[in-house]
């Protein structure tokens, strides 16, 4: 489940439901029906179909786990941009006084970064760097 506020599953989570989806691969690979793998490892029939796609278009590496679903974030160098875009004031940035909100920052990220993140993530980097 995917969450807009952080949130989802756990790493260990995506681990588990990674390997469901590669015991599913190798009976691709074996030629087995989809409806039969849906009940033998207790998923929809649709969840394997979209799995059975994404074998065929992208192999083994279509099947695996990228990421967590919803974890947009800044980098250190884009982190260093937005310090120094802080660093100006709010009111070089169009703000009509000099209070700096999430809602703010949030604003500037976007516009300078051309990032979007949720209130959250805008959080998580300023507590992370103080």
């Amino acid at each position: 489940m995917r969450y807009p506020e952080g949130g989802g599953l756990t790493a260990e989570r995506r681990a588990f439901r990674e390997g469901i989806r590669l015991q599913a691969g190798e009976r691709f690979a074996a030629g087995e029906k989809t409806t039969v793998i849906a009940k033998d490892l207790r998923v929809s029939v649709r969840s394997v179909e979209r799995w059975r796609r994404a074998w065929r278009e992208g192999g083994w590496d279509g099947l695996r786990s990228a990421r967590p679903a919803n974890s947009p974030t800044i980098t250190d160098a884009q982190f260093a941009v937005l310090v120094e875009q802080l660093s100006k004031g709010p009111s070089a940035h169009g703000f009509d006084d000099q209070r700096w909100t999430l809602a703010r920052v949030q604003t500037v990220i976007h516009r300078r970064l051309r990032v979007n993140l949720s209130m959250a993530t805008v959080w998580r980097p300023l507590r992370r760097h103080g």
